[in-house]
């Protein structure tokens, strides 16, 4: 059986031309038993039948010819059924109308129509599993099941959100495909996590049309999901589908520090762990300090791992008595610069706050191991200096990657206002390549990441303390030139829409004189090109409001080199207004035609010199 999990994505808004060729398409036609339907006879064919199985498919896809001769073998079943349940197909890719109405985002997608109302199928792709469902859905007396995900509005959410323990809440906007998309794994994850015991809740907020509580939680973008423990909000960062929300919450609905039986689960960490060792040791559970620590720990607990303790010999070998916490890392971090470990008391006047800071502050040794795993959590602060060799801790290479790692403590500890780190050349090629750094021909090569997307290379010579203390300082007092990835700065560039390259973004989109769209655009993507037309007319339009810049880059071929314009998707489009060129508001949401982009440009303009209407 072909699993639902391959399936060929397609972005829900690529639409293609319908093809019109057929003159009088109200009649079905039959390719091997499977009924052939249209947007033309879709809605004549199935009026008046109870039950319908239909496969949106797209003739390229290689799931959907995959699968084709079991849906002809389904069809054949169905067909034997008593009364016959009719088997169709529908060419997605021309019967646009169908595959908006039933929000198809992928190939190969079942859908089983009762009484013309989809109910959508998500099981395996066999014969077996697909006619045993479709027919349980014909049965006369079949009601789809209630939704387990609870519906909040501004009249319950305070009363549901403050009472639960925890709760899953998700802000969407009934137009938005990502929401779309995400609505089916929720609804799966909400009914799993109903029959958990305790059943941990699921719930959403039409975020259009309950627009207070969307305001009041910061919902900026859709979907949002926010954790809630007993009315108090948290980020998400849990993944999107059903296996992985049930995953996520089910651990969120723990508490969030582990409680440590043995001393030896903590010395195995402490010898072979690769990050901070952090245990509260409490006298009970009853202890207030205790209460104060797990509070400290919920907001952080996706970044930490928090441990705590009531065993009496766990205490002696971390020299700490009730009520303290202790930081200690693992014994390949340590060094002769810095103390063994970092404790904190906590008494009654404590905050939580308090304490979450000191876990922020002795995360990171002196130089610690930068992975693709902990970059995202444990290296944002720039600036970032990082030394780049062949960086492996087992058994056999510890020594020579200490070798290194002991000239960068050297450096590291007179520069405690920059996080240093080593990283493994092999996980960061694609970093060192953007360097210029990947044919340097040196063992060991170092960058320096700085605030806004800047990035610094050494120049390679043979890496030694004294080389490494010169760039740093060299850094330090301004005398570096950042390294920006460009295209040749174009020698004209007087068309309707100015080009940027990686060299002149400060100069064009920076300009604190001109108000700039700019659109982050690749050469392969679709969506790209098909805005070109209303894009390049954009441009024309206000070609002669001179303190008005339609732009675009290429942004797989330039750096972007400030943070506040992140590329995520192709296209990405931003307006960067004169006053506030390091807070670009990001076109979000609307159809990206000529006149939604000139809407977004005349509300953020703050340079418009024609009255708007006359625009």
């Amino acid at each position: 059986s072909y699993l639902k999990e391959a399936r060929c994505e397609e972005d829900e808004d690529d639409d293609d031309d319908e093809d019109d060729d057929d003159a009088d398409d109200t009649e079905v036609k039959e390719e091997n038993g499977v009924l052939v339907l249209t947007d033309k006879n879709f809605d004549t064919f199935i009026e008046g039948k109870d039950t319908v199985l239909v496969e949106f498919y797209a003739p390229w896809c290689g799931h959907c010819k995959q699968f084709a001769p079991e849906y002809e073998k389904i069809a054949q079943t169905l067909k034997e059924n008593d009364p016959p349940i009719p088997v169709a197909k529908v060419d997605a890719t021309k019967a646009s109308a169908l595959s908006s109405k039933f929000e198809v985002s992928g190939y190969p997608t079942i859908k089983i129509l009762k009484n013309g109302e989809p109910v959508d199928y998500d099981g395996d792709r066999s014969e077996h599993a697909i006619v045993e469902r479709v027919k349980e859905v014909a049965q006369p007396d079949w009601k789809p099941p209630p939704e387990a995900t609870l519906v909040l509005t501004k009249d319950n959410f305070d009363d549901v959100v403050n009472n639960a323990d925890i709760i899953l809440v998700e802000f969407y906007a009934p137009w938005c495909g990502h929401c779309k998309r995400l609505a089916p794994e929720y609804e799966k994850a909400a009914k799993e996590l109903s029959n958990r015991t305790p059943p941990i809740p699921l719930a959403k907020v039409d975020a259009t049309a309950e627009s207070d509580l969307a305001t009041r939680f910061g919902v900026s973008g859709y979907p949002t999901l926010k954790i809630f423990r007993k009315g108090k909000a948290f980020d998400y960062n849990g993944p999107r589908e059903k296996f992985g929300i049930v995953d996520y919450m089910s651990d969120q609905a723990g508490p969030p520090s582990k409680q440590v039986q043995t001393l030896k689960q903590v010395q195995e960490l402490v010898r072979d762990g690769d990050d901070a060792v952090i245990v509260g040791i409490f006298s009970s559970e009853e202890d207030a300090a205790y209460e104060i620590y797990q509070e400290a720990c919920n907001s952080l607990r996706d970044d930490y791992k928090f441990m705590h303790t009531f065993n009496n010999e766990v205490a002696q070998f971390l020299k700490a008595s009730p009520g303290q916490v202790v930081m200690l890392q693992p014994e390949k971090f340590r060094s002769k610069y810095e103390p063994a470990s970092y404790s904190l008391t906590i008494n009654d006047s404590t905050s939580a706050s308090e304490v979450q800071e000191f876990f922020k502050k002795h995360i990171l040794p002196l130089v610690g191991h930068r992975k693709q795993s902990n970059d995202a959590k444990r290296y944002t602060t720039r600036p970032l200096v990082v030394v780049y060799y062949g960086v492996d801790f087992s058994f056999d290479y510890r020594v020579a990657t200490q070798f290194w790692r002991s000239k960068v403590l050297e450096v590291a500890k007179d520069f405690p206002e920059y996080t240093f780190a080593i990283a493994d050349e092999e996980d960061y090629a694609d970093e060192l390549k953007s360097l210029g750094l990947s044919e340097s021909g040196e063992e060991v090569n170092v960058a320096i990441l700085s605030e806004g997307g800047k990035k610094y290379a050494m120049d390679p010579e043979e890496f030694d303390s004294d080389v490494l203390q010169s760039f740093v300082m060299a850094f330090k007092k301004g005398k570096l030139k950042p390294i920006v990835k460009s295209q040749p700065i174009p020698k004209s560039n007087k068309g309707q829409v100015k080009v940027v390259v990686g060299k002149t973004f400060d100069d064009i989109v920076m300009d604190t004189k001109k108000d700039v769209l700019i659109e982050f655009y690749a050469p392969w993507c679709g969506h790209c090109k098909k805005l070109e037309p209303d894009y390049t007319a954009l441009g024309k339009k206000y070609k002669n409001e001179k303190n008005i810049v339609i732009a675009k880059m290429d942004a797989t071929a330039n750096d972007v080199p400030h943070d506040s314009y992140k590329v995520e998707g192709f296209p990405t489009i931003y307006f960067s207004p004169s006053n506030k060129k390091q807070n670009p508001v990001k076109f979000e949401g609307g159809k990206r035609d000529m006149e939604e982009l000139s809407k977004f440009v005349e509300k953020h303009a703050t340079k418009l010199t024609q009255k708007k209407d006359e625009l």
